[in-house]
């Protein structure tokens, strides 16, 4: 099968093995999956992760033990537990220390023809979804984890930092607390987006000015987003750190600890949040895709979402045939845009 391969290098590979659903797992074939920051980061050396990348997507069961969901459209939470050491039992899976993660740590992604996930990290996505709205399902599950470790109400004052696809997401999951809040960032024409919205904005070489916030939700995804994070929160505030990069942060432990700082990390999130709000249209996801490529294209798709200015970028993988194996260099006539 064809595929983007991480061995130090990012190569397009058509000579991949479709795996192999282990027990209680299924076969998907990918429709779709978007570039996250995180795979950015994998490239430069996060997690020294080698094999085929990618976590968010959406995609079709081809093969399961269980025939219900053979047909289904799904998406899938990324980690993947043992299930039997204390940290699963006690219903922390996403910390379970054995565990593997799609596309990230010691289990192949979905930037290919096909993947697989244990059955029990699936979600069905409604009839009536697009495609692409699929895609932002994990990314905004991410989101949506914040508000399981903070309780956001309308007296607190939140900014989010960051104006990536991350932060945007982030911020409209901030708004729907009815908090009063402030979204920083570097581009305008990102921020625009939420300007459509009725979030307040401000630059980040503008500032906030004395204004200081209980909640800082971090995703700018760099190193240097904690210390700006740490200079916009209150005494006996909350920094929720949402970025992971290869670079390490300076730390002043004594101020966290004067100021009686809570810093919070957060990571994967709830599915079910996320797909009732795509439904109900409580989040704009449309405007966060930048661009589509063929995965014939992953690379020079890598090379674009890395530009700064970049929103979300969508690798699609085409129709093929029932054995969903491909000739290499065989496309659809279909445009991409």
């Amino acid at each position: 099968m064809l595929g983007l391969y991480f061995d130090g290098e990012l190569q397009l590979r058509d000579d991949l093995p479709v795996p192999e659903p282990g027990p209680g797992e299924a076969l998907i074939k990918v429709i779709a999956a978007g570039i996250c920051h995180t795979d950015l980061e994998v490239v430069r050396g996060y997690m020294q992760f080698k094999g085929i990348l990618g976590h968010e997507f959406v995609g079709v069961v081809e093969r399961c033990d269980n025939p219900d969901w053979v047909g289904k459209r799904v998406v899938g939470e990324i980690n993947c537990p043992c299930g039997v050491c204390a940290m699963c039992i006690e219903g922390r899976g996403n910390h379970c220390p054995q565990r593997t993660t799609l596309g990230i740590s010691g289990r192949n992604g979905t930037f290919a023809e096909f993947t697989t996930l244990p059955v029990s990290n699936l979600h069905l996505v409604p009839d009536t979804m697009p495609t692409y709205t699929a895609v932002f399902v994990e990314p905004l599950a991410a989101c949506f984890r914040v508000t399981e470790q903070v309780h956001l109400n309308p007296r607190l004052r939140v900014a989010v930092l960051g104006d990536g696809k991350l932060g945007l997401l982030a911020a409209q999951v901030m708004r729907l607390s009815g908090c009063s809040l402030l979204a920083v960032g570097r581009y305008p024409h990102k921020l625009k987006i939420l300007d459509r919205l009725g979030v307040r904005t401000a630059l980040e070489s503008e500032g906030a000015g004395e204004e200081r916030f209980d909640v800082v939700v971090e995703c700018t995804g760099k190193p240097e987003g904690f210390e700006l994070a740490r200079a916009l929160v209150k005494p006996a505030g909350t920094i929720v750190q949402k970025s992971t990069f290869v670079d390490n942060v300076r730390l002043d432990i004594s101020r966290l600890v004067v100021d009686e700082v809570q810093v919070i990390g957060s990571r994967c999130g709830p599915f079910q949040p996320a797909i009732r709000a795509l439904m109900r249209g409580l989040v704009n996801v449309q405007e966060l895709i930048d661009r589509r490529f063929p995965l014939e294209m992953g690379v020079q798709a890598f090379e674009y979402a890395m530009r700064e200015e970049a929103l979300k970028v969508i690798l699609e993988m085409r129709a093929y045939p029932a054995e969903g194996l491909r000739k290499p260099g065989e496309l659809q006539e279909e445009p991409v845009i």
